[in-house]
Formats: structure tokens, sequence, C-alpha cells
């Protein structure tokens, strides 16, 4: 019966990560870990979001359009993400949960804070590729430690002042890519079970089915209203990480 609860609980929990990500094109691992982890073992949690982390971003690549001049125009953050992600997934084990939780609710609060002012950053064009490269290097540091490499990515897309629809596009792809050299290192460190394997392939359902839910929802928004709900989201997850880091 706790078998049951606790399906269940996995169930809705992955159902409001997909409608998170379908609303935002983001969101969906720190959404997911920050429900998962009052129950389940930080490194479980992230084995379970595997598979629904790498099928929603494909989906929303298929329907986003423009992969190669997607790729093309964003290759510097890209090969800097997926370097990055691949050094530092094999260090994961030598960092504290504790640590961990408190560096990306505070890294997340620095984006909203960030662009909540009158007069948020801008990045002209000349500095474009300069911008990838250090918003790739935190991004695939973080990300290889936790999965979660939202917050620079966010960060630099709205610095660049793109439209809703090209941030869910290059979102998409973006954590398509990185999320494919976090499955091998998790595979190689023998965290990806059987049993986890089946689960977290099960846990595509709901995932999908949120995320179709979260693109009606995102469908009907105005672009004000999507930056101000984006902004509204991180800085709910961004407290509740720090909070379970130093209150838990």
């Amino acid at each position: 019966m706790d078998q049951i609860y606790f399906l269940i609980f996995l169930s809705a929990t992955f159902l409001v990560a997909g409608t998170i990500k379908g609303v935002a094109g983001l969101g969906l691992p720190t959404a997911a870990l920050g429900i998962m982890t009052f129950t389940t073992a930080p490194r479980t949690a992230i084995a379970l979001l595997i598979f629904p982390l790498i099928l929603s971003n494909a989906w929303q690549v298929y329907r986003s359009g423009a992969i190669r001049s997607t790729f093309k125009q964003y290759m510097p953050f890209i090969l800097i993400l997926i370097t990055f992600v691949w050094l530092t997934v094999n260090l994961s084990n030598a960092v504290s949960d504790k640590a961990l939780l408190g560096f990306m609710g505070f890294s997340i609060l620095l984006f909203v804070a960030v662009n909540m002012l009158k007069n948020a950053p801008f990045i002209p064009e000349n500095y474009d590729k300069k911008a990838q490269i250090i918003a790739g290097l935190f991004a695939g540091i973080m990300g290889g430690l936790t999965s979660v490499w939202a917050p620079p990515l966010a960060m630099y897309l709205t610095a660049r002042r793109i439209s809703k629809e090209e941030f869910i596009r290059v979102s998409g792809l973006i954590f398509f890519l990185g999320t494919l050299p976090l499955v091998i290192g998790y595979i190689r460190q023998g965290y990806m079970t059987t049993q986890l394997t089946l689960l977290s392939t099960y846990l595509l359902i709901p995932t999908l089915i949120g995320f179709w839910v979260g693109e009606k929802i995102r469908s009907k928004m105005s672009e004000i209203i999507f930056r101000k709900s984006l902004l509204c989201l991180f800085s709910i997850m961004g407290l509740n990480l720090i909070r379970r880091a130093y209150f838990p």
C-alpha cells in the first residue's frame, strides 16, 4: 500500500512539474526535485528525472522547430554546457546536499532580483558569444552537480530580450542536449538501476500530460504575464530550496 501511495505522489509531482515546464519552457527538474526530496533521497530523485527530462525537452524541441538555426546561433552555450556537465557530474558525490540546495536557491533568487529591476541588464549582440560562454559555464557546473541548470540559462535569455516563443525553443534544445551527458554519467555511476529506469519511464506519462496542459495555458498568456509568471515561479522555488538547506 505504501508503494501505491508513493506512486501516486510521484505521479502528482510530475504532473505539476510537467505543467510548469509547459508554461515556462523550464522548471521541470527544479519543481520535481523540490517536491520529491521531501520523501526521496536526492540522488534517487535525480535518477527518476532522467527520462521525463529527455522526452519532455525532445518534445519541446520538436514542437518549436528551427532546430538547425537555433543550434548554430547558440552553439557556444551548448558546447560549454555539455562539456562542464560531463566534467562535473562525476563530482556530485563529493558535494553535500545542503551546499547544493543553498547554491541552487541563491542562484535562483539572484536571477529574480536582477530581472525585477526597472532597468534589467541587457546583453547587446556584440557581447553575445562571451555571455553564452560565461552562462554556459555556470549552467554546466550547476547542471552536472544538481541536474538543474535553468537559472543561468534563464538569466542569459532574459538579458537578450528574446520573445516568449524563442525562449521556449532555445531552452528546450539546450536542456535536451545538456541532459545527455547527465544520463551517461548517472548510468556509469550506477544510479540508474532497473527499478528506477522503469519508474522514470512510467513518469513520462504524467509529465507529458502536464506539459500539454501547460502549453495550453501558455498559448493564452501575453509576454508581460509570461515574464511575471516566470519570476514568480523562480521566487517560490528559490526560497523553498534555501529553506530546505538551512531550516530542514
